[in-house]
């Protein structure tokens, strides 16, 4: 299933503003029209080698029809994927569902979180943030529509996209959660922005078209690779992609002010913050869409941290009801 979701007239679109495959969840209760299988791999060292990096970055990956993959093992750990709240009229829903509401899931992050050996659920936005958590081993934030700049101190501009207060709060609750579980975190586009609101840290509003790196350009497919970004020496980024590498761009904002704890550790050839770190976390957060690649190695790291720390937690816990 395609589904298409267009920004307002006469404003640039938000990151999720163009055609994706989606996964849609009629609510309530209707199911799933789409489901992924698993590719067992094993996740215990989430330290990519040279030459497995050099694997993932060239593997031939076609989204319109993704790789099957072998059931993953029980031990595989959970990964949670934020969504979106529309109406079923986007998907030409039948008479007398039109106006039902649907959440939708972009189906690539799926794919790459399952590829990489981890198991994918999705999470409905009016779900108990907290007790979703409880029970995940790592986070997705995806892409979507601008946080509401009243979240960091500002009003909305004139390039301001449609804003979702019910998402902004329920990822500010995951977030929250997440962080005090310590588990990992993956933020993507606007997951990287709300990661950095969450924690005090404030958003550029609007990158110009045509200036710097142009990145809120819609002028390319998804998965072309526009601009190299270049990471901090030490960093987590640079440990799973090396000191650089060159990304896709569809967004209109940027993380501006850093708020606590978190550092910007890749920036685009304009200076623009195009990956970030949260100090004492797995948390992290990318400007662009690594879900678009196919087996990118962020969903490799994101599912060898998030089995390793469910390995501790799990041996801490057996041992405590040992004692």
């Amino acid at each position: 299933m395609v589904v298409e979701d267009v920004g307002a007239a006469g404003k640039p679109p938000g990151d999720v503003s163009y055609v994706l495959l989606a996964i849609v969840v009629l609510a309530p209760g209707l199911g799933a029209v789409q489901a992924l299988l698993v590719k067992a791999r094993d996740p215990a060292d989430f330290a990519l080698s040279a030459q497995e990096l050099d694997h993932e970055r060239h593997r031939e990956f076609d989204p319109m029809n993704p790789t099957r993959y072998a059931t993953a093992a029980a031990a595989s750990p959970l990964i949670g994927l934020t969504g979106r709240r529309k109406s079923a009229a986007i998907m030409t829903a039948p008479r007398g569902f039109s106006d039902a509401p649907i959440d939708v899931y972009f189906a690539e992050f799926a794919t790459s979180v399952q590829g990489a050996g981890a198991l994918a659920v999705h999470l409905p936005l009016d779900g108990d943030a907290r007790a979703l958590v409880a029970r995940l081993d790592g986070l997705v934030l995806v892409g979507g529509d601008d946080v509401d700049p009243r979240r960091y101190g500002q009003a909305p501009g004139p390039f301001t996209t449609v804003v979702d207060p019910a998402c902004d709060q329920f990822e500010t609750d995951l977030v929250t959660a997440a962080l005090e579980r310590d588990i990992p975190i993956l933020g993507v586009c606007r997951g990287q922005q709300i990661l950095n609101v969450v924690l005090g840290g404030t958003l550029q509003q609007h990158l110009e078209l045509g200036e710097g790196e142009s990145h809120g350009s819609y002028a390319y497919p998804r998965a072309h690779r526009v601009h190299d970004v270049e990471f901090t020496e030490g960093s987590t980024h640079a440990a799973v992609y090396g000191t650089r590498t060159r990304v896709n761009s569809f967004h209109h904002q940027a993380v501006d002010r850093p708020g606590d704890g978190v550092t910007v550790v890749g920036r685009a050839p304009d200076g623009t913050a195009e990956a970030i770190e949260i100090a004492g976390t797995s948390a992290i957060g990318v400007q662009w869409h690594p879900e678009t690649f196919g087996n990118d190695p962020i969903f490799t790291w994101l599912a060898r941290t998030a089995s390793a720390k469910a390995g501790l937690t799990r041996n801490d816990n057996a041992q405590e009801v040992a004692r």
